[in-house]
């Protein structure tokens, strides 16, 4: 499966930016769903992830109450609404796909996901 992540831009403490997943290719498997990030000279790190389903999701503690993660199946889509961003929310955000049995929404770490896409870059200025 194919991944391609975008919506991304430069904006202002405080503002939202929506960030969208579009997935292609063997997508009639069922995937976990997950977005993580990596900001400059850090590793990659959790955000969110949600299930195939879209009835189970899990967050990371920093962004918990903040963003929201969610899919569209008919149209192959996922999406991260990020509402009041920070400056520390500056990053390359990642959609990642894991299949489902194998990766659940409580899984964080990034080698239990199967597929990548590249990144699109969030840049909240202070």
């Amino acid at each position: 499966v194919q991944l391609q992540a975008f919506g991304g831009g430069l904006v202002q403490a405080g503002a939202y930016l929506r960030l969208s997943c579009a997935a292609s290719g063997r997508t009639s498997r069922r995937y976990t769903m997950g977005w993580f990030r990596q900001a400059p000279g850090k590793e990659r790190e959790f955000v969110a992830a949600i299930s195939w389903s879209g009835d189970s999701t899990n967050y990371a503690d920093s962004v918990e109450g903040q963003f929201t993660i969610s899919r569209d199946n008919a149209n192959n889509m996922v999406y991260l609404q990020m509402n009041s961003l920070r400056p520390e929310d500056t990053a390359v955000y990642y959609c990642a796909a894991g299949f489902y049995l194998q990766t659940t929404v409580k899984q964080t770490t990034p080698t239990t996901y199967d597929y990548w896409g590249r990144g699109t870059l969030v840049t909240v200025s202070s």
